[in-house]
């Protein structure tokens, strides 16, 4: 994952060298570096960083090399590359001479493609940019660079709509301020902590475990479909109940709660037990669990991780109904061992969701 390139100094003057904007760039990054940085601690995501400067020295050659290749041609001053079905040209050098966006984002899609040997690359962005990104790829297919069709090595943008407030319209504070995400995230965790503190949760936990609303925020989002709107809630994603990061990691903490009254030790469990399936709950859960496989290649082909959401919340559901029901009793049932592994598949499955989601499981209720 690349850090978010910095474009607030005029790319003209920045490219042609000018000492002053140089300074006043670098100081421009340090401060929004550092601020980032407090927003990526509190998600546990951790950056490569090439910001959009790494590749200014790439770009005279890159755009030599498509000048050669007969890509590049005059337009009104500028030079420009056209694009078959779309009514306006890719500009990658402006009439000023000065290069822009496109510039840059061909010479770091070369750079990736011939110096990082990347086979896929996905640049995530709101939908505003995908024409952008659209002529980005079609140029660089015309290049040679990018095969045609949908082999590797490919690239891919991956758009995303907005987050709305209760009122329809953009989120924002009462104040009609943009709502930052440190804050929104501060807000989440310091919910729930309240929210489980209230319910006898304070003295048991671990801080790690009390803090969770990072993770409520995070499936929030991401099980809705990238593409659509949806309306922020707090309410509502810290709930304990329906398809929430809540209710799911309350689902896991309940499986783990069987394993450990059950007194036997798991792992022994599995070297030794047998897995027989045999109620209709059974095997409705088990057949589940074997198309895990192809969630998460759907959601990656598409680049979708609302699948993996959906999932995951109907794999609970399908395990709530084959857990409540007295015929699948597990403990103490003469089936306890079959179900014993029924029951811990479905916490590694789960747990590997959470990993895919970026969200930190609980182990106790």
């Amino acid at each position: 994952m690349y850090l978010y390139s910095f474009r607030l100094i005029s790319l003209c003057s920045f490219k042609g060298g000018e000492e002053k904007c140089r300074r006043a760039w670098a100081q421009i990054c340090e401060i929004s570096r550092t601020e980032f940085h407090k927003v990526y601690q509190r998600l546990g995501v951790h950056l490569e960083e090439k910001g959009e400067s790494f590749y200014n020295p790439y770009i005279p050659g890159v755009i030599e090399g498509l000048t050669k290749q007969g890509l590049v041609e005059e337009s009104q001053g500028a030079r420009v590359i056209f694009i078959e079905g779309i009514n306006i040209p890719l500009i990658v050098v402006k009439n000023d001479g000065g290069f822009n966006y496109a510039s840059t984002d061909l010479a770091a899609l070369w750079y990736r493609l011939n110096e990082e040997k990347a086979e896929w690359i996905i640049y995530v962005t709101d939908v505003g940019q995908q024409q952008h990104f659209d002529m980005v790829f079609k140029a660089a297919k015309r290049a040679g660079w990018l095969p045609q069709g949908d082999n590797y090595p490919k690239a891919s943008h991956v758009g995303f709509g907005l987050v709305l407030g209760e009122d329809g319209k953009r989120f924002r504070t009462r104040n009609t301020e943009v709502v930052r995400l440190v804050d929104l995230l501060d807000e989440a965790k310091n919910r729930s902590k309240a929210a489980l503190i209230e319910r006898g949760k304070g003295e048991e936990w671990t801080e790690e475990e009390i803090e969770i609303g990072y993770g409520a925020v995070k499936y929030a989002d991401l099980k809705n479909n990238r593409l659509t709107n949806y309306t922020f809630n707090f309410d509502q994603m810290l709930n304990d109940k329906g398809n929430t990061a809540f209710y799911l990691l309350y689902a896991h903490a309940r499986i783990c709660s069987i394993i450990r009254r059950s007194g036997k030790d798991v792992e022994e469990v599995k070297n030794k037990g047998t897995l027989v399936l045999e109620h209709k709950d059974e095997r409705d859960l088990g057949l589940h669990l074997l198309q895990f496989a192809e969630v998460v290649e759907e959601a990656c082909t598409n680049l979708l991780p609302n699948v993996v959401c959906d999932y995951l919340y109907n794999l609970s559901e399908i395990f709530s109904k084959f857990y409540s029901n007295p015929e699948c009793k597990v403990i103490g049932s003469d089936k306890e061992t079959s179900r014993l592994l029924l029951c811990e598949a479905t916490a590694v499955v789960m747990r590997k969701c959470f990993n895919l989601l970026g969200i930190t499981p609980i182990y106790k209720i």
